[in-house]
């Protein structure tokens, strides 16, 4: 591999900006960044990034700047791309899923793949579709946000723990050989720490405690991280026990998290901050809600090992509803017109035609 590999990053947002400024410090990588919604600013001005790490950056563009991943049609389909980063949502049941985005840019046996996303078996995917690639799981605890289009403000040191999802079909030191080269490339700055981890499926579970239960929650309500702590009932009689539940099936996976990691997750955001989480955002931006892989999977492999998680079953329903109410409104699904079900001598039908893509 190069000393300066060629990055292909999906996703420009918030954590998405500041990876591409991180492996491209000190010019260790040559990064191109697909992004969407913020495409034309990016295009033609670059990020202005104001980061507790790295102070106030701006005009920082990334050696290329593109709107969908390259292929021969746009002029890069002969680029060969060492590593193919995403940081973006995983949303699973929204095709086209992360494996069939990224495989024009993924050369078999060559590139490796980086996972900077949240939740449980997110590799399975790109496993069945990039049998010979070496696939890097990348827990990120950063606090970053993009407030307008472009405009990226980091407010919480950025952490990043990566070691490869294990793949049977390869060596395990080529995968550890291929991690720690691009841990060498995130940190080489010096302004973030980026860790090889062995055990990072314990941080994994870790964070969904936050994740698959504080964040659906607040989306779910509408209250933020502080007023959902000071709504009436609602850290006792949700919040606690879906954390509960959380540990439960993190244990009986093999993962025993600290005693007080409830109350970690809880008090982790100034009560005054009134911190909306990602999911919360998306909501009210009628976006997309990224709960099968940090939601679904967990009640999943908690159930599958006989742990009891009504709270989280409950949860799961609530967030399909509010997603389905997304397709509806993105035309991904089609609802008959009313009274259609109500010919003479016809009995209702029940549920929806779905017409997904």
């Amino acid at each position: 591999m190069t000393s300066a590999p060629n990055v292909l990053l999906l996703g420009g947002g918030s954590v998405g900006a500041i990876a591409a400024w991180n492996l491209e410090a000190n010019k260790q990588a040559a990064v191109t960044v697909v992004c969407r919604s913020n495409f034309p600013v990016l295009s033609r001005n670059g990020y202005r990034i104001e980061s507790c790490d790295h102070g106030t950056i701006q005009g920082y563009k990334p050696t290329g700047v593109l709107d969908k991943v390259p292929d021969d049609e746009i002029g890069y389909g002969s680029r060969i791309w060492d590593y193919v980063v995403c940081a973006t949502k995983n949303v699973a049941d929204v095709p086209p899923g992360v494996h069939e985005l990224i495989r024009p840019a993924v050369t078999p046996g060559r590139t490796v793949v980086v996972l900077v996303q949240n939740g449980l078996n997110i590799e399975k995917h790109l496993f069945a579709t990039f049998s010979q690639n070496v696939i890097l799981s990348g827990v990120s605890l950063i606090g970053a946000k993009e407030p307008e289009p472009g405009r990226i403000v980091q407010d919480f040191p950025d952490k990043i723990f990566v070691r490869p999802f294990r793949n049977p079909n390869l060596d395990p030191e080529v995968e550890k050989a291929a991690a720690e080269r691009f841990v060498e490339i995130y940190g080489a700055g010096g302004k973030t720490r980026c860790t090889y981890r062995a055990d990072v499926s314990w941080t994994r579970w870790r964070k969904l405690v936050y994740n698959a239960c504080l964040n659906p929650i607040c989306a779910l309500t509408g209250l933020a991280t502080g007023r959902i702590r000071l709504a009436d009932g609602a850290i006792a009689g949700l919040v606690r026990p879906a954390m509960a539940e959380i540990v439960a099936a993190a244990k009986a996976s093999g993962y025993d998290l600290p005693e007080t990691v409830v109350h970690d997750m809880i008090e982790m955001d100034p009560l005054d901050m009134y911190l909306p989480p990602s999911m919360l955002s998306n909501v009210r931006k009628g976006n997309m809600i990224e709960y099968e892989n940090i939601l679904g999977e967990a009640l999943r492999e908690g159930e599958k090992l006989g742990v009891a998680m009504p709270t989280l079953r409950v949860l799961y329903h609530l967030c399909q509803g509010v997603q389905w109410k997304n397709k509806e409104l993105k035309g991904l699904v089609v609802v008959p017109p009313k009274g259609s079900f109500w010919a003479e001598g016809v009995t209702p039908l029940r549920g929806f035609f779905v017409s997904v893509g």
